[in-house]
């Protein structure tokens, strides 16, 4: 069963030493790591490593994706197909995205909610950008005034974006769940 997807929009290619980093991040923490080519990783990430204790008694090392996408590093095909459907994000993020990075959970237990939140935050810290979250329209009051928050919308479909603080602010909240 697949999980919860989170997009960090970007408005540039991350520089090569900045996916070293991130690629340095996620082999120290996580249990297995393959390398699918430079910027998209396949690994088992450990909980514990962002800092989560309570994994609903399921195994602590989650498989997640991590995905650079964009021109000159792979995925093309990709960025565009999940930007075809997408409003112009100018007026709300100050940019149009080129490059991406996407975060897949591959399954769906509570933990991998959680997991998704807090390792795309980890990984905004080093590339920065803008997530782009995907909301049920009851969660739009829930995020609308969490620190961090730079948009919501309602069209085509409810969403907010934001920075790493919202993520993490929004883990913080009773109930909380990402929307698939």
């Amino acid at each position: 069963m697949s999980g919860p997807v989170l997009v960090i929009e970007l408005a540039e290619a991350i520089p090569r030493p900045v996916i070293q980093r991130l690629r340095d991040l996620l082999v120290r923490s996580s249990a297995r790591f393959d390398e699918k080519r430079v910027g998209e990783y396949d690994l088992n990430i450990h909980a514990e490593s962002l800092g989560i204790s309570d994994t609903g008694g399921v195994d602590g090392r989650r498989p997640v994706l991590v995905s650079v996408l964009g021109p000159g590093i792979g995925d093309e095909s990709i960025f565009d197909a999940e930007h075809a459907d997408e409003v112009d994000q100018e007026p709300f993020i100050g940019f149009t995205p080129t490059h991406a990075v996407d975060v897949v959970a591959f399954c769906n237990r509570p933990v991998d909610h959680v997991v998704t939140v807090l390792l795309t935050a980890a990984v905004m810290d080093m590339v920065g950008g803008v997530v782009n979250v995907e909301l049920g329209e009851d969660q739009l009051p829930i995020v609308a005034d969490l620190p961090g928050v730079i948009a919501t919308v309602t069209d085509p479909w409810p969403a907010a974006y934001g920075s790493a603080e919202f993520l993490r602010a929004w883990a913080q909240q009773p109930g909380f769940r990402l929307l698939k």
